[in-house]
């Protein structure tokens, strides 16, 4: 099993920035990616990055150069740095990881942009 644990979200005012941490534990040492998505009020789950073990980021399509995804050097923690927030970005942040055919979720992190 793999648990993921999410935190860095707030209410934070357009413009704004913040980052995001997702810590992996458990049986972490055969992860290939770990990814973020959003999900805002009323819509479905959409990626936002995904990293790759071997450090090859992919973004969505949609995905505006704002956002950042990286890793610690020991590749436990994923993070999104955020940038000129907007507040269609509102959403709950989930953390993904996916080892062989099998994806682990984290429990997600609220993100509020208004003024």
């Amino acid at each position: 099993q793999v648990q993921l644990v999410e935190s860095g979200g707030g209410l934070v005012q357009p413009g704004g920035s913040l980052r995001l941490s997702c810590a992996a534990s458990g049986s972490i040492f055969d992860i290939n990616d770990m990814g973020w998505y959003g999900q805002a009020p009323g819509k479905t789950r959409e990626l936002v990055p995904v990293i790759t073990r071997g450090g090859r980021t992919v973004y969505a399509d949609s995905m505006e150069s704002r956002f950042t995804i990286s890793t610690d050097n020991a590749k436990t923690t994923v993070y999104l740095h955020m940038n000129v927030l907007k507040p269609k970005e509102t959403a709950v942040y989930y953390c993904d990881a996916l080892r062989g055919d099998t994806t682990f979720w984290g429990q997600g992190t609220q993100v509020a942009v208004s003024s």
